[in-house]
Formats: C-alpha cells, structure tokens, sequence
C-alpha cells in the first residue's frame, strides 16, 4: 500500500488530521487497533473552546454539534458553602461547549468515509520503521494479512500507551509528574445540579458534577490512586457527592450507568517530532482532567501538523514541519500551567494542614472577587488564541 500520510490512531487527533489533510488535497491511511464500535461508544472528555468549536462549523462537522451540545457561558466554583459563578462572555467574550469526545468520533468517522477515506479498523501487530528516511514504513496485519504501508510522513495519533513514541523514545526528552490522588467518576442517569460545571473544593475533597446530556450527569469524587472501586458502593458514592457539594445546589440521584476511576498526570515529551514521524495528542503530553484541555490540544496539534504538511506538498517547503514542536509545544506548556493549578487550587493534597486548606479558601475567593483572576481564568478556560 502507498499513501502520503499514515495516521496511526483513530481517536480525535489521528481522524481530524486526517479530515484536515483530505481538505487539502493530500491522501492518508488511517490504523486503528480497536473496533469502529469501540470507539464509537468510548465516553471521553466532552468540554471543547471555543476556537475548537468554529473550526467545526468551518470544516463542516458542525451540523450535529448545534443540535446536541450544550453551551456554557462559564463554570460554577462552589467552597465555603456558597455557589459562585463564573461569566466567560461577560470576562472574556467566549464560551465552550459540552460535546462528548465519542460524538465527535463518530461525526469524523462518517465524515471520512463519505469522502471514501480509508480507516482500517482492528489493526494489530503495528511497527514504524525507516521514519529517519524519506520513506518511513508502517507494518501491521489487517483481516489475516500483514500490511506494509509505505509513506511520506507518519503520524504518531495512537495515545500514551501507543507504539509511535516508544518507537522514537531515544530521540525525545520525558517530562513527568504523578498527583498523589485520582478521580472516581460515574455516569449517571440524572439531571445535572447545575445547567453548567460545578468544580468544587471541600475539606473531604474535590468534586466536579458534569453533564454529558440534560438528563445524564457525569460525577466526579477525588479519591486515592489506589483507590478500590470495590470499597465504593452506590450508596456511598452518593452520600459523598451530597457532601461535597455541601448544600450549594440540588442533586438529583439516578441509576449509575458506568462507574471508573482516572489517574492525575502530567506528562510532555521534547520534541514532538523525530525525523518524518510527528506525535500529536496524548502520544505527547497528557494533562490533568480539571482544566479540560486533553481533547483540545490534541486537535491543534493537528491542526499545526496539517498546516505544516499542506506548505510542504504545495510548496516543498519544510519550515513548519521543522517547527511543528516549537509552536505545539508553546500551546501544550502554557495548558500544563493551568491544569496544574487548577488542579493544586481544588484538590485537597494528603497532607495538606489547616493553614493550606485556609490559603485554598483564600485563592478562591480572590478569583471570584477579582475581575484580573476572573478573566485569567476564563482566558485559559475557553482556549488562548490560536495564532499568536
């Protein structure tokens, strides 16, 4: 086989690139180790800014978007007993939009196909070679048959725990921080307490009570890394979600549908790039779930990627590719700065002492009753600008 991109991955990153490329012209393959059923049904991070959701709408993905997403104006901060809202349009003129990462998957999906793009779906045994040369190799067995895929340029798109990295691992720079707490998350059959995030610091622990849809809730708990999901019934889980959100707003309880716990990491890698193979979303950083940034820097990723692949095949110009890390990384280490403190502003550490849990309090009462902390918080949330 012979096409001018490989795109390993299915997720958002590998499909948007490859939609983005479509739109320019430029042939790719698409390989996926799971199945078009899996992926699709895979529940994800839903929040998306603002620049995200107009590149939708630009692309022609934007149709089912207006219908079912919801848009938040801003979030709710909730400590000291007392609900505090958050204006994004009135702080900063923008907004961002709940949008399960698995509605996009499937709008991608279709739209790839439509196009007569090519996605193979359950793909194993996948190796890159050769991605120092001009033609970089991706082998791999597809419905019984070893596949060699021959390319221009390969995308590393398949995740942290995905081939590509570790493939050029000797050539890149790990950086690496562990939180010493996680998150137990269910998905409820329930109204959200609140039409928009609720992000909740409390003695016991931080909270965050989500949406996925107006009558499904995605509710989280801060817990232990090691926490056992067995210890955790419904019942109790419950019971905690009242007393974290300590009377700030109503919580309707409903039948749990998914119950799960996601570890707090931050991780980069330096470079991004390695020859003619590019890493693009969480095959290169990974960043905490509080500022909402995992599924957005993924897709300007690639969106700097497909810029940089349309100069060279337009003008056999490589400067952006040469500076796809540079202007990627730019973006990934400012998303860092604010998810960590995000992170560090609403959860209780393990040994945290009453003079931190006070200074806690006081760092979220100077966002709420400065205007300066308001809007930095806002302008981080709803995305900083893209072409800066």
């Amino acid at each position: 086989m012979r096409t001018q991109i490989g795109i390993v991955g299915a997720g958002p990153a590998g499909l948007m690139l490859s939609h983005l490329l479509q739109r320019e012209g430029i042939d790719s393959v698409v390989l996926e180790a799971r199945s078009r059923d899996y992926i699709e049904g895979r529940i994800r991070a839903g929040v998306i800014e603002q620049w995200v959701a107009d590149l939708l709408v630009d692309i022609g993905l934007g149709e089912h978007m207006r219908r079912v997403a919801l848009l938040h104006r801003g979030i709710n901060l909730s400590f000291s007993k007392t609900l505090h809202h958050l204006d994004f349009q009135d702080l900063v003129g923008k907004s961002v939009t709940v949008y399960g990462q698995q509605e996009l998957v499937k709008d991608l999906i279709a739209a790839r196909l439509a196009a007569d793009g090519s996605i193979l779906f359950e793909v194993g045994d996948v190796s890159v070679h050769d991605v120092s040369s001009e033609r970089p190799t991706i082998f791999a067995r597809h419905d019984g048959q070893d596949i060699e895929l021959n390319c221009d340029f390969v995308a590393g798109c398949d995740g942290f725990h995905g081939i590509c990295r570790a493939s050029i691992a000797a050539a890149l720079k790990p950086f690496d921080r562990d939180y010493p707490f996680a998150w137990l998350g269910i998905l409820s059959q329930s109204p959200p307490p609140s039409n928009e995030l609720i992000y909740a610091h409390h003695d016991r622990g931080f909270a965050l009570f989500s949406m996925r849809e107006p009558e499904r809730s995605r509710l989280y708990l801060q817990c232990r890394p090691d926490e056992d999901l067995d210890r955790w019934s419904n019942e109790r889980i419950w019971d905690e979600l009242h007393r974290r959100l300590d009377g700030t707003a109503t919580l309707v309880e409903g039948p749990v549908l998914q119950k799960g716990l996601t570890p707090m990491r931050s991780f980069v890698v330096e470079p991004m790039q390695s020859g003619r193979l590019f890493l693009a979303g969480d095959a290169a950083h990974i960043v905490p779930p509080t500022g909402a940034k995992g599924m957005n820097l993924a897709i300007a990723d690639v969106r700097v990627l497909a810029r940089g692949l349309a100069e060279f095949y337009r003008t056999g110009r490589g400067d952006l590719l040469a500076r796809y890390s540079q202007i990627c990384l730019q973006r990934v280490w400012q998303a860092q700065r604010f998810s960590w403190w995000m992170t560090t502003l609403l959860h209780r550490a393990p040994d945290a002492s009453a003079f931190d849990l006070r200074r806690q309090e006081a760092e979220l009462d100077y966002v709420i009753s400065s205007q300066a902390a308001s809007r930095s918080l806002a302008e981080n949330y709803v995305g900083l600008p893209f072409d800066r």
